[in-house]
């Protein structure tokens, strides 16, 4: 499915941003773009310190949360993180064993089983933890629907902290301390940390009640930023927007990687080959992040989290190899049922009338369905609901196109669930297996009266117009340093054409690598996968491109990265 090209139009805020902090238009232009508004918030963007991070004491409480922490510190009470099997709940539940075990306290984790226990507190596990002894529980990016099953908890005899980041509930009642960023009439000025960014909050509250109180006058104070790395890889890999608080925390994390004391984290960026100079969000998003999700999506979990928390770096090799094969069994999995849904399900559907996709199998392997859903979301550009039939229960995964927000979707049609949970882009869902005629039918209907026939395509947006001389490695250098890069903060895009193909090579039978000529310049282009998109005739082009640089042997060399590409001249919907 073509993109549609959509050039941002200048903004009134750009000039202003410009004169006020010495930055070139464009670069003012992207920035505006991003949502910035002012000097205040645009040198805070430019300069991403840990010093300008939130208080934590204005995530609503915060400090009964520390109050239960002190006490059962006090009481030597048994602490258990309670966690979620996907990258951002095995790093914050790494997280915060390791900072308890670096103050000698005991600690201990429980991950659920995605495939036999799913999302959440469940009742059983917590009744085993309870039966260990008295103790506290906390949560890690999971636990605010849970308020029922918390207070069967307590029953039990368990205090519980809840640490997340997921939406609240309607008529929401806590039975406990819940630290959740997305809480009515918080004042945290930040709704979007990952549930491993909450739990950071967390320890850095807890650290310094415990220095107002001599904890360390004994005993060596935790250098929280080792933990950020752990902090950063959770929070890429959740996809949350990497601005404002994130932006803080993952440029920092990614400056931690590089000299990590982390065994797990050593020996993932080893086995990935991860170059040390050179780490970004697309080595976390798409080298990292995968072999630890792909743990928890097979049901083996404990394998990453022990790989995070282990002190022994040979171990942590062996993990991440097992990890690593994980990850080479969920792919095999994963293609085989996207191989049964496109030719048995897909087939028979008329694309062209439909908003929504909702398809559900036997036999499917849950642990991979929220990928599943994803990719046919991608591949499609509609919502997508991915679900496997067991014992008369549909259960499964959903993700949905910008426009349409997912979460409140479910909530409409509430009535047929069993449970249902996330936000606006995914989610997760369960239904008795008869009602899955009616849940597809009234989602369609949902979608047909909210997404409007533009939503149906992918859309590329466009920062601004440029021509190739002015494109260079100074300026490159400068857009570089708006990194990192992710939802709320991508790559800064240009277009630019007509430019002339000098010459065209295909590289490992998939890739196209050009050079390209504007009014005298030429500069050298790749299109990863993009071997098909150009013919023989093609000989001026429209371009859609970031512009990189490539470093080798010392040198610097100015590439850009093609991200969509035409032939010169067209006049339909995609030309700017």
């Amino acid at each position: 499915m073509k993109a549609l090209w959509k050039l941002k139009p200048p903004s009134p805020i750009a000039s202003e941003l410009a004169r006020t902090t010495g930055l070139s238009t464009v670069e003012a232009q992207i920035l505006a773009n991003r949502g910035l508004s002012n000097y205040e918030t645009t040198i805070a963007f430019l300069s991403p310190k840990l010093a300008n991070l939130n208080d934590p004491l204005t995530l609503e409480d915060m400090d009964n949360a520390i109050a239960l922490v002190l006490e059962a510190l006090e009481c030597r009470e048994i602490i258990t993180v309670y966690g979620d099997f996907d990258a951002d709940g095995l790093t914050a539940t790494a997280l915060l064993y390791n900072f308890f075990s670096s103050l000698g306290v005991p600690i201990s984790y429980y991950i659920p089983d995605r495939l036999t226990e799913g999302y959440g507190l469940h009742p059983m596990a917590l009744k085993k933890i309870a039966a260990k002894g008295p103790g506290l529980l906390i949560t890690v990016d999971c636990g605010t629907s849970n308020q029922d099953t918390i207070a069967l908890a307590r029953a039990w005899g368990l205090k519980v902290l809840v640490t997340d980041h997921h939406q609240v509930p309607e008529n929401f009642i806590p039975r406990c301390p819940v630290i959740n960023p997305h809480r009515p009439g918080s004042t945290f000025a930040f709704k979007y940390l990952a549930g491993v960014g909450v739990a950071f909050y967390l320890i850095v509250a807890l650290r310094a009640a415990l220095r107002e109180n001599g904890w360390f006058k004994r005993r060596s104070e935790p250098d929280l930023r080792e933990y950020l790395d752990l902090v950063a890889l959770g929070t890429v890999a959740d996809m949350v927007p990497l601005l404002d608080q994130n932006r803080i925390l993952v440029k920092s994390g990614l400056e931690r990687i590089r000299q990590s004391r982390w065994p797990g984290i050593q020996a993932l960026a080893e086995l990935t080959d991860l170059h040390a100079d050179a780490v970004s969000t697309d080595d976390l998003a798409y080298r990292m992040a995968p072999r630890l999700n792909a743990s928890g999506r097979l049901g083996e979990a404990e394998i990453a989290v022990t790989a995070l928390t282990t002190q022994h770096l040979a171990f942590a090799r062996e993990l991440a190899e097992k990890l690593e094969l994980l990850n080479a069994e969920r792919r095999l999995i994963e293609q085989k049922i996207m191989d049964e849904i496109e030719r048995t399900i897909l087939s028979d559907l008329n694309l062209k009338t439909k908003k929504t996709l909702v398809v559900a199998g036997k036999g499917w392997h849950r642990g991979v369905l929220g990928i599943l859903a994803s990719k046919l979301t991608d591949r499609y550009h509609r919502p997508a609901l991915v679900l496997n039939i067991d014992n008369g229960i549909a259960a499964g995964s959903g993700r949905s196109i910008p426009g349409f927000n997912l979460y409140r979707a479910l909530t409409t049609l509430a009535h047929l669930f069993e449970r249902y949970g996330g936000h606006e882009h995914a989610a997760g869902l369960a239904l008795k297996a008869c009602k899955l005629e009616s849940l597809a039918s009234e989602f369609e209907d949902l979608a047909q009266k909210e997404i409007k026939e533009d939503d149906l395509h992918p859309s590329i947006e466009i920062d601004a117009k440029t021509s190739l001389p002015e494109i260079n490695l100074q300026t490159t250098s400068r857009l570089l340093s708006f990194a990192p890069f992710g939802p709320g903060n991508p790559e800064p895009l240009f277009y630019a054409g007509p430019c002339e193909v000098v010459d065209s090579t295909v590289l490992k039978e998939r890739h196209l690598k050009l050079k390209v000529r504007q009014n005298g310049k030429i500069l050298e282009a790749i299109g990863f996968g993009m071997a098909g998109n150009l013919s023989a005739s093609d000989t001026l082009i429209n371009v859609v491109f970031t512009p990189k640089i490539d470093r080798w042997q010392g040198r610097e060399k100015l590439q850009l990265r093609i991200i969509d590409m035409e032939p010169a001249g067209r006049t339909d919907e995609r030309a700017c």
